[in-house]
């Protein structure tokens, strides 16, 4: 089903997921219904029309994957900030295929970008999308996951996310709304998860077990880890980053601990893993190899502001020139790592 939905006097054509692929007929008599509901939860947006359309002639808005294992699909976002041209497609997004049923990872910052998502999906099987599963908070991640509930998944984050989300949604809202533009942002309604895992749980697709763990503040307070076991992959989100600069926003002792377990003992995860999808970047790569970068950034950045607060300097003497060796070794250096300095110097003076 699409609809032109209109709010102000920008109106666009949304895709609104169902719980299952309809045959034509069915999918008539449900309309209505549908737009109504969608409507209803939606204040401030009008109906131009519905109607009724095939998959196959909504395939060159689906987004690109790659299924990388059989039944492991993932998708790379740019390696960009949030501008128009964008979209908000910047995160490594994906999903996983069993016998009964899909796992979405992650939905991107805006309805557009998971409808894309969703479209990828809907294409490649006809099961229903049973579990939306959200790394952490940040925005290009999470803001999407409506269209994934609309479809019929249970909405699963850590315990961490909901209120951390509904601390962060209205911000991010706002925020991106400037920074994307009303029609990158049209039809993105934030939710939050339906519930939260506090430690660890292994969900089943059917033949296809996900073992997801939570765990304590690295880079957000509100980070999981998905494993794949037939395919061997961790879904990292943004506990690890390639080409991207990784960005702190959690505690950079607890994200240095977490990656340094790791990168020293990948055996040491109750389940097999040989790679790893990061929430930015190539993907996949070889784990523990792909945490490397990210460990090393962070490792080299807690050093430097550790000497730097031995010595004296205070936040701004320290910000000229704290990591600024690695600066040609990441993409968007100049946009994140002042944030990065001065997040790791505020934890670390306290020590």
């Amino acid at each position: 089903m699409v609809a032109v939905l209109c709010v102000a006097e920008l109106c666009m054509e949304r895709v609104l997921p169902q719980t299952e692929v309809m045959h034509e007929p069915v999918c008539q008599e449900r309309l209505q219904i549908v737009v109504d509901d969608w409507l209803g939860a939606h204040e401030g947006y009008t109906l131009e029309s519905a109607s009724c359309q095939s998959l196959e002639s909504l395939r060159d808005r689906a987004a690109a994957v790659t299924e990388t294992a059989p039944g492991h699909f993932v998708h790379e976002g740019r390696v960009a900030d949030f501008v128009p041209d964008s979209a908000g497609d910047l995160a490594n997004t994906g999903f996983i295929a069993g016998s009964s049923g899909v796992a979405v990872i992650d939905s991107g910052t805006t309805r557009q970008v998971a409808e894309a998502l969703y479209l990828a999906v809907r294409l490649s099987s006809t099961l229903p999308i049973t579990h939306h599963i959200i790394t952490h908070v940040h925005p290009d991640h999470s803001l999407g996951a409506e269209v994934f509930k609309e479809a019929g998944a249970e909405v699963i984050g850590s315990a961490g996310l909901r209120p951390a989300a509904l601390n962060a949604n209205p911000v991010f809202s706002d925020n991106l709304l400037r920074l994307l533009g009303p029609r990158a942002f049209h039809g993105t309604s934030p939710i939050t998860p339906d519930r939260g895992i506090e430690s660890a749980e292994t969900i089943n697709l059917g033949g296809r077990p996900l073992h997801l763990q939570a765990w304590p503040t690295s880079h957000t307070n509100s980070d999981l880890t998905v494993i794949d076991e037939n395919s061997a992959t961790i879904w990292m989100g943004d506990l690890a980053f390639l080409d991207h600069l990784p960005a702190l926003d959690g505690s950079i002792v607890g994200w240095i601990q977490l990656l340094s377990r790791m990168a020293g003992s990948p055996d040491g995860f109750e389940y097999s893993v040989s790679q790893m999808v990061p929430g930015h970047g190539k993907a996949p790569v070889e784990f523990p190899d792909g945490v490397v970068p990210t460990l090393g950034y962070l490792e080299t950045l807690a050093a430097e502001v550790r000497q730097s607060i031995s010595d004296g300097e205070s936040l701004t003497e320290a910000t000229k020139h704290i990591g600024k060796a690695q600066r040609g070794d990441w993409q968007l250096f100049d946009e994140y790592h002042l944030r990065n300095v001065t997040n790791a110097y505020v934890e670390l003076e306290w020590e």
